[in-house]
C-alpha cells in the first residue's frame, strides 16, 4: 500500500460521523408509516373541526338573516296598516269637530218648528251655529279672506267684471261677490270680485 493512500485512510479515521436524528422518520429521509398516518389523522381532524365551525357560523348567520327578514316583513305590514288607517281616518278629527255643529243645527230646526218660535231666537241660533262652524274651519287651518279695497291679484282673486269707478284707483277691488279661502297657506278658492277699470 502506498504511503499516500495510507495517509488518506488515517485522516478519515479521525473524522467522527454522527448519525442524523430523524423526527418521526427513519434514516434515509423516508417517513415512518405510523408517523404519516398520525399526521394525516391530525390534518383530517383539523379540517373536520374547521368545517364544523364554518357550518355553525353559517347556521348562525342564516338564523340572523331569517330574523331580519321577519322583522322587515313585520315592519312592512305595520307601515301598510298605518297608511291604510291614515287614509281611512284622516278626517276623523275634523268630523268630530263638526258634530257639535250638526247638533246645534238640529236644535235650531227643532226650535224653528216649535209653536212659540220667534224670528229673533232662530236668528240667534243660526248666528251661533255659523260662529261655531267658522271656528272649526279656522282650527283646521282654513282662513277666509275678503279682499275689498285691495289691488287685484290674479293668483288669489277671480274677476267676474270690471266697472268704471271714479272714486277707486284702477285695478282695485270695489266689491266682493264671494269670499276666498286659504288652507295652510295654499289657495283653496279664489275670491270672486268686481274690479275698477
Amino acid at each position: 500500500m502506498s504511503s499516500k493512500k495510507k495517509r488518506n485512510e488515517e485522516s478519515h479515521k479521525d473524522e467522527v460521523v454522527k448519525p442524523k436524528k430523524a423526527k418521526g422518520k427513519i434514516s434515509g429521509n423516508k417517513p415512518a408509516d405510523g408517523d404519516v398516518k398520525n399526521e394525516d389523522e391530525v390534518i383530517e381532524s383539523n379540517i373536520e373541526l374547521e368545517l364544523q365551525q364554518a357550518q355553525e357560523k353559517i347556521e348562525d348567520y342564516w338564523d340572523q338573516i331569517m330574523r331580519l327578514k321577519a322583522d322587515i316583513e313585520n315592519n312592512r305590514k305595520r307601515s301598510d296598516r298605518d297608511i291604510e288607517n291614515a287614509h281611512k281616518y284622516a278626517l276623523k278629527n275634523f268630523i268630530e269637530a263638526l258634530l257639535p255643529i250638526v247638533d246645534s243645527m238640529e236644535l235650531g230646526q227643532a226650535a224653528a218648528h216649535a209653536e212659540k218660535a220667534s224670528l229673533e231666537s232662530i236668528r240667534e241660533g243660526v248666528d251661533l251655529t255659523m260662529n261655531m262652524f267658522v271656528q272649526v274651519l279656522e282650527n283646521q287651518g282654513l282662513v277666509k279672506f275678503d279682499p275689498k279695497g285691495e289691488t287685484f291679484d290674479p293668483d288669489q282673486h277671480q274677476a267676474i267684471s270690471m266697472v268704471e269707478d271714479k272714486k277707486a284707483k284702477s285695478n282695485t277691488i270695489i266689491s266682493v261677490v264671494q269670499k276666498g279661502f286659504i288652507l295652510n297657506d295654499r289657495l283653496v278658492r279664489p275670491a270672486m270680485v268686481v274690479v275698477a277699470k
